[in-house]
């Protein structure tokens, strides 16, 4: 079954180029022109991904974002007129997945949401990386998309999620942001180490309010390696 993907712009303009172009991709896609329409509509129907900008009347992309994330870990890709570090970093520190500065490449667009889809599929034929991970009292169930410790549930975007399973697949070996640029951002090649970086102390912070403090080690001038976790 084709993916729906909520393409929400305030410019009729670019919402047509996004959606002709996922169209074309085999999705379904749906439409919304406001922060406050996104809502709505992401509540009428549910998307498995959305293309959200960031300057948007009513609610702006960052508010709609902290909004949904209180209740749902679909993966988003900003859009953007601006390009600077600090607001890519803003927008994944509150749960994007990714970001796409404008003007953009309608097909790289499209080859970004298909790689974030990818990330949120058990992974193909291995058993071993589909079936539920533990360490400690540390839980991940990537069939169900689910994480927890001590039986608290914490939820990760999907980004957040494949980086967290990457290091639990090997406990005890410290990866390198390279190493887990190349598994688990896959085809994308903007991806930078400020990147790994905030997406790594994303995922610190949701544990820490679970009250895991350890949840990723950090190893200065090496990488990061799974902590304890009780």
């Amino acid at each position: 079954m084709a993916a729906t993907i909520l393409v929400v712009d305030d410019d009729p303009h670019i919402r047509e180029v996004v959606r002709f172009a996922l169209d074309k991709s085999g999705f379904v896609t749906l439409e919304a022109g406001d922060g406050k329409a996104a809502l709505r509509a992401f509540g009428e129907r549910r998307a498995e991904l959305i293309v959200l900008d960031v300057g948007l009347p009513e609610l702006d992309g960052l508010g709609v974002c902290r909004e949904i994330r209180k209740s749902s870990d679909v993966p988003i890709l900003f859009l953007s007129s601006h390009d600077s570090e600090v607001d890519r970093i803003l927008g994944l520190e509150i749960g994007g997945d990714d970001y796409v500065a404008k003007p953009f490449s309608p097909r790289e667009l499209v080859a970004r949401v298909k790689v974030i889809l990818k990330r949120m599929k058990p992974l193909e034929a291995a058993e071993a990386r589909s079936a539920a991970l533990a360490h400690g009292l540390l839980h991940l169930d990537p069939a169900q998309h689910a994480a927890s410790y001590a039986g608290r549930p914490v939820s990760l975007t999907a980004t957040e999620f494949a980086l967290l399973r990457e290091l639990m697949r090997r406990p005890q070996h410290v990866r390198d942001r390279n190493s887990l640029i190349a598994s688990v951002y896959a085809a994308n090649g903007q991806v930078s180490d400020r990147t790994v970086d905030s997406h790594i102390r994303h995922i610190r912070s949701k544990f820490e309010a679970a009250g895991c403090q350890c949840i990723i080690e950090t190893l200065h001038g090496v990488g990061y390696r799974l902590g304890q976790c009780g």
